[in-house]
């Protein structure tokens, strides 16, 4: 049987700075092989999370370990250099007096044959081996990334820590550095923990993704299921723009333009939002205005005027004043569609797309 062992795991870590807790409560599993993302906006404490496991920080309260064996809690911890644990950041800390070679064979113990055929074999992995003798500074910012990932793998860290490494890079050659390093830290077995605040990036890395807010962890699972399946409105609106329809439950259905929503599980007058995502909803250009209505079942068609079309590459963004409330709706559709200002359409949704939420008091 295959060992279920996760090479990494925190329990209930919390952590609190002036009495402002950072990190509260954080528990996660991340199993050899795994790519987990730690997702979510600047100050929730993604970073700090990451320095607790990397031991340049301590917790005050919660247990840190590796392949089962405890590294760090309340009464004892292991010192950074004892928990094989790699680390990349956005900034790469390359040593600027040290050659590629040297940045990668920094640190390496064992005889000088063994530490070059390392530095060899992994300098060719990252497609740097023309460049050994050069220095950080005659390299770009792709090329340092490269060499940071081979010297953080060097002396093969069982887990790696990725603080934000490919911030700093254009988004073509960040596609490009990213997909790489994947396939280098997977063809390694290695456990790996990446910080993020960029929600493409964790859906093209991640294995399985933790959306993190205020401290906590909100939701977490595979990434299908957490762009498909959001906790709760705020979950839903950091993968993507989000239209909100506003209702209130009245015998179990909410009544809004696109007709009656059936909203079970919710008490009478409750506020709720009905969450829709740009592509979800579609222009009926068929529709007329007269004639029989689809069943509340399917939704009724909304007419909508336009107020701003824009053309954004594979698709155009088309904003609605609704005439029902006077709402904005987007929507987004495919190739180039670019109605006037003041154009009236008819609009429907996608039921099976939509994530009813009760309102937060």
């Amino acid at each position: 049987m295959q060992d279920q062992t996760p090479r990494l795991e925190i329990r209930d870590i919390r952590r609190v700075f002036d009495g402002r807790v950072v990190v509260d409560g954080v528990s996660l599993r991340v199993m050899p092989g795994q790519v987990t993302c730690l997702l979510g906006p600047s100050g929730c404490g993604k970073s700090t999370t990451l320095r607790i496991i990397a031991g340049v920080d301590r917790q005050d309260e919660g247990t840190v370990l590796v392949d089962g064996q405890v590294i760090s809690d309340v009464a004892h911890d292991t010192p950074p250099e004892g928990r094989s644990i790699g680390l990349m950041f956005q900034d790469f800390a390359l040593f600027p007096h040290l050659s590629v070679a040297g940045n990668v064979g920094f640190g390496l113990k064992g005889s000088a044959g063994e530490r070059g055929k390392r530095v060899k074999e992994l300098l060719d992995r990252v497609n740097m081996s023309h460049m050994t003798d050069a220095y950080p500074h005659q390299l770009s910012g792709g090329e340092q990334q490269r060499v940071a990932l081979a010297r953080a793998l060097a002396p093969r860290p069982q887990i790696m820590l990725m603080d934000e490494p490919f911030s700093g890079l254009d988004q073509r050659l960040k596609d490009d550095i990213r997909d790489a390093t994947l396939e280098i830290l997977k063809a390694e077995g290695t456990a790996v923990l990446l910080v993020t605040h960029e929600p493409d990036e964790a859906m093209r890395m991640a294995d399985e993704i933790a959306l993190m807010r205020d401290g906590k962890i909100v939701q977490s699972g595979a990434p299908y299921n957490i762009y498909n399946a959001p906790v709760d409105r705020e979950a839903a609106a950091f993968f993507s723009d989000i239209n909100v329809i506003h209702g209130e439950v009245h015998g179990a259905l909410a009544k809004t333009a696109f007709g009656d929503f059936l909203v079970p599980g919710h008490c009478d007058g409750t506020p709720i939002d009905i969450v829709i995502r740009p592509q979800h909803l579609r222009i009926d250009f068929d529709r007329s205005g007269t004639g029989p209505n689809p069943t509340p079942q399917d939704g009724v068609p909304a007419r909508g005027v336009v107020t701003r079309a824009r053309f954004m590459g594979c698709e155009s963004l088309v904003e609605f004043k609704m005439d029902y409330d006077g709402s904005v709706l987007k929507a987004t559709v495919p190739s180039v569609f670019l109605p006037k200002p003041g154009t009236a359409l008819w609009l429907m949704i996608r039921r099976d797309r939509c994530f009813v939420f009760a309102v937060k008091g």
